[in-house]
């Protein structure tokens, strides 16, 4: 997440969800914490290294040569790495994470915890057919400038931009329970969310993050009109914790236990996505 230091931190917002979702009927696997946490502690080495651990992953949870891949990323000496889920529809959901750190810290919170979650989140829902073809990607250099999803953003056309019904977007895991970027999230993505975490008795709040000088590599979507949502876990303590681009950003910050209820959260909301009809009904917030 790219941040400055010196602002304040947004009010965080409470959220409630007006209408229940059936979220026991919906078709997903469940990875163990195990995998997860095995994963999560892969953040080692450089971007370069961080990269290949990233696509290995993915080869580890069954995407195969042919849906995965390394996408050039203008502007960057890395690529963005890419995982295909293939569904019936020609209707596409973009789910990302930028994998790489600044040089203070370990870089785990930011952002290796979204990057390691996406080869999970690909394996929960590759356990079934999907009407939506799911796009996993990686991003490159996003502590540079956004560089990757900028690159990716760039490079679709405008076909492929009508047909992408959401962009979720991950960046600073597990620092506590889930939190959404209420102000730069689609109402209607923000919504079904807060409504998959009330079925699953899962806390999650709203945390404003814009007066804190962050950004993250959901805007580039945004401006294309892709609804899209970012989910993060990022407070007034962790903020005066002094967490983020600094040395404490390591493995012993991670919560494990909100990090694992994250991950649930999220797969269920993934798979609900593909069973909803109508995402793209609401306009993305500005």
């Amino acid at each position: 997440m790219q941040l400055s230091l010196s602002a304040v931190v947004a009010i965080a917002l409470a959220l409630h969800a007006a209408v229940a979702l059936p979220v026991g009927g919906v078709r997903y696997a469940t990875v163990s914490p195990e995998v997860i946490n095995s994963r999560l502690g892969k953040y080692g080495g450089n971007n370069k290294q961080r990269e290949q651990t990233l696509k290995q992953l993915f080869a580890d949870a069954g995407c195969d040569d042919q849906h995965l891949s390394e996408q050039i990323a203008k502007g960057s000496k890395l690529p963005n790495v890419v995982c295909v889920l293939p569904g019936r529809s020609d209707r596409y959901v973009i789910v990302g994470a930028h994998f790489d750190r600044v040089s203070e810290g370990d870089g785990v919170v930011d952002n290796w915890s979204g990057a390691s979650l996406l080869p999970s989140l690909y394996e929960s829902l590759a356990s079934e057919p999907r009407t939506h073809t799911y796009i996993f990607i990686g991003f490159t250099d996003e502590e540079q400038g956004e560089v990757g999803s900028h690159s990716y953003a760039r490079q679709m056309s405008q076909s492929q931009i009508s047909v992408t019904d959401a962009m979720v977007n991950m960046d600073t895991l597990g620092l506590g329970p889930t939190k959404i970027w209420v102000s730069h999230s689609d109402k209607q993505l923000t919504d079904t969310l807060v409504q998959t975490a009330n079925q699953l008795r899962i806390p999650v709040a709203g945390v404003n993050v814009e007066k804190i000088g962050a950004s993250s590599d959901g805007e580039q979507f945004a401006e294309k009109k892709i609804p899209r949502i970012t989910i993060h876990s990022f407070t007034q303590e962790s903020f005066n914790a002094r967490i983020i681009h600094t040395s404490r950003d390591r493995l012993s910050a991670i919560q494990l236990e909100d990090y694992y209820q994250t991950y649930r959260l999220i797969a269920a909301y993934l798979a609900l996505l593909d069973e909803s009809t109508g995402i793209r009904s609401a306009p993305s917030t500005p």
